[in-house]
């Protein structure tokens, strides 16, 4: 297993076939694994286990009645989770998994209170990762149901999309026995969009790479707007935060970190700290880029949000959050 170990203990490994069968007895005996995704990399536990989940939230800092999200591996692992699903989310499911969208359901005995937040509801989602199915898959092998996890970082702080963004923000909170795995930088970048399937229509609870015209195109009905509120990951108004000021749509100045599509010029004095070209870029780089302006110190950042209705919603929202502040 090529390894490297961190100043905590934990190792970072390059994700052999045999790093997976160890991380998943890891999982089953307790420990957490961090794990790659195609949004960002989550803090895995085993959704089962009481213990190993409350060691999550103490590794994050993260409101014990704030949800997680149950990964599975395939849709056969939805009956597991949940009860009373609709036509519509199956519809969903087959279209869209694996890939960026977690669907809450009403729950069924399995997924407890430490898992739901103490709601009735849980979320599920089957990333769209090789690593995270073969983990999923390994651990399914030695009993397990599914991982809980939630994005690898302190809560509020910026997502992960890297496993040495997962060791600096992490190695200080984790055990010598949890592990990291490291599947190079996730292709989308943003966190998944969330959709509520517990009434007769689907309702978007946190926007992602899955918009909505894809949502209305393959479940073949028009979205909710109502419904009873459900907490989800990242719903809070401060979120998604580095410690630099986040400032959107106004001129930077010199000294500014500045964030903006390719076509908009860098003035005299500002850091650059990317230029994207299209919107799926700017997702991809966008939590990296923000970690840099902590690296370099940089008091301020400015971003000139992407317009449109794709993935540049899901922009937008994290930028919001982000821009109130830790």
């Amino acid at each position: 297993m090529s390894q490297l170990n961190n100043a905590a203990g934990q190792f970072i490994s390059h994700c052999t076939a045999d790093a997976m069968v160890a991380a998943a007895e890891k999982l089953k005996s307790g420990s957490l694994v961090a794990f790659p995704t195609e949004t960002v990399y989550g803090l895995g536990a085993d959704a089962t286990n009481a213990a190993a989940v409350a060691r999550i939230y103490s590794v994050k800092g993260r409101p014990a009645d704030h949800p997680l999200i149950v990964h599975i591996s395939s849709m056969q692992g939805i009956a597991d989770w949940a009860g009373d699903i609709p036509d519509y989310a199956i519809a969903l499911a087959r279209a869209y998994w694996p890939g960026p969208m977690t669907l809450i359901f009403k729950r069924s005995e399995l997924a407890e209170d430490f898992v739901t937040g103490g709601q009735d509801t849980v979320g599920l989602r089957i990333p769209d990762h090789a690593i995270a199915q073969a983990l999923l898959n390994a651990f399914e092998s030695v009993g397990g149901k599914g991982i809980a996890a939630p994005s690898a970082n302190r809560f509020g702080h910026v997502s992960p999309t890297t496993a040495q963004a997962v060791s600096e923000e992490l190695s200080a909170y984790l055990a010598a026995d949890d592990v990291v795995l490291d599947g190079g930088p996730s292709l989308v970048g943003v966190e998944s969009t969330i959709i509520d399937c517990t009434s007769d229509s689907p309702r978007i609870l946190r926007p992602g790479a899955i918009t909505e015209e894809m949502i209305v195109a393959a479940s073949g009905s028009a979205l909710s707007q109502a419904g009873n509120e459900i907490r989800v990951s990242g719903s809070l108004e401060n979120h998604y935060a580095p410690e630099a000021k986040v400032v959107l749509d106004i001129p930077p100045q010199p000294g500014d970190g500045f964030i903006a599509l390719a076509a908009t010029q860098t003035p005299a004095g500002v850091i650059r700290l990317a230029a994207p070209l299209t919107h799926e870029v700017f997702a991809r780089i966008l939590y990296s880029s923000l970690r840099s302006a902590d690296q370099q110190k940089l008091a301020r950042v400015v971003v000139h949000q992407p317009l449109g209705d794709d993935i540049a919603v899901a922009i937008r929202d994290r930028l919001l959050r982000a821009s109130h502040g830790r």
